[in-house]
């Protein structure tokens, strides 16, 4: 008989521990999270829930079929929702067979383990079971100005590694379902922000070189559209598509925070100016470099969360303006966090990134070796 237990794995990167401390504190379910632990991956933020009795965390792999299928077993839970995936753009670039490895390969394991756990049960166990997959708006491509927001029947167009590779994990999740039977969700988001994102994306990437004195790069002119939303704001929505949605079906996750990668960055800039000004009475924005873009880059991405809005009910709580403020405001009262994940890792693959980039400006070499949660001088 099932449990009333998750099965959530990559729970210690930032949506899946986001969604972790948001189950411990907003429901009854019994968690199992699991997490390789590679390079995003931090405990530090499943602290606030690591002593809760209703949580177990595992340190293993997605892709790992002995382990999965042990703690399908043991802990008998009613839904897996995969968070597991390396997520970053430009490091599917510089290294595409890591994602494939962990996006598809991870992806397929994962499948059999559940669809062998599933086969299993009885008919009842069996109806109530979810299997839930959470994607990106990657996969849909890219937008001109003047088109309409990606929607839930916008064909498939992946532009970089990472986009294709997350494609090709959705394409056997619906597979899964079309073949076995297996009662599948599959959930796509956009840009996702807010605390305990490792600073690596656009928004804690500014915060924190801002705020160490270090160059804060833009790609190419800075207008690509994205669209934004509080993490917390998509965990809701999953856990709303796992309670209410259509199995077989997809669902599309948007915060209606669609904007200029630019204006980000400047309200970033504003927002330090205003909570923690620099010792030198100059604006934030003067760090700001532009840098050569990246290939391949998408220009504009914009998702509709109609269906997800009309058939469950679910709306973002936050505008980019509040979740935004307080998202800038944990970075500046956590730099001890901040200290501790920007290691030597961290900073070998910032210059490698970025530095050959540099329109002009000292580089981020430097301001990445001084990187802090301190202010500039």
């Amino acid at each position: 008989m099932l449990k009333n237990t998750l099965l959530v794995t990559g729970t210690a990167g930032f949506i899946g521990s986001a969604c972790a401390r948001l189950l411990m504190d907003e429901y009854d379910f019994h968690l199992v999270s699991l997490d390789a632990l590679t390079y995003a991956g931090h405990l530090s933020t499943l602290l606030p829930i690591m002593d809760n009795p209703r949580h177990t965390f595992v340190h293993g792999d997605i892709a790992d079929t002995a382990l999965v299928t042990r703690l399908l077993d043991e802990h008998r839970p009613r839904a897996i929702l995969n968070f597991a995936a390396e997520s970053h753009v430009d490091r599917s670039i510089l290294g595409p067979e890591t994602f494939v490895q962990t996006n598809v390969v991870g992806t397929l394991r994962l499948l059999e383990c559940a669809r062998a756990y599933w086969n299993g049960m009885d008919e009842a166990d069996k109806a109530a079971f979810r299997y839930l997959q959470v994607s990106t708006d990657e996969v849909y491509g890219t937008l001109k100005p003047e088109d309409p927001a990606f929607t839930e029947d916008t064909p498939y167009a992946p532009n970089s590694p990472y986009a294709a590779s997350k494609a090709a994990a959705d394409h056997l999740v619906r597979a899964w379902h079309e073949t076995y039977g297996m009662p599948v969700l599959t959930t796509h988001c956009g840009n996702n922000y807010g605390p305990w994102q490792f600073p690596e994306k656009l928004i804690p990437l500014v915060i924190t070189q801002a705020l160490a004195g270090g160059d804060l790069p833009i790609y190419g002119d800075g207008m690509q559209v994205r669209d934004w939303i509080y993490m917390e704001d998509h965990v809701r929505g999953i856990l709303a598509v796992l309670e209410k949605g259509r199995v077989g079906e997809r669902y599309n996750i948007g915060g209606f925070g669609e904007t200029f990668n630019l204006n980000i960055v400047h309200t970033i800039c504003d927002t330090l100016d205003s909570i923690k000004p620099r010792s030198d009475g100059q604006s934030y924005r003067t760090q700001i470099r532009f840098v050569k873009d990246r290939p391949g880059h998408d220009r504009r991405y914009a998702i509709s969360p109609a269906k997800t809005s009309g058939e469950l009910g679910w709306s973002p709580r936050e505008s980019v303006a509040t979740g935004l403020r307080k998202t800038i405001e944990w970075y500046v009262a956590n730099g001890e966090w901040v200290k501790q994940v920007k290691d030597k890792g961290f900073r070998d693959w910032l210059e490698a990134q970025y530095a050959q980039r540099m329109a002009h400006g000292k580089g981020l070499a430097a301001s990445s070796a001084q990187a802090s949660g301190s202010s500039a001088g």
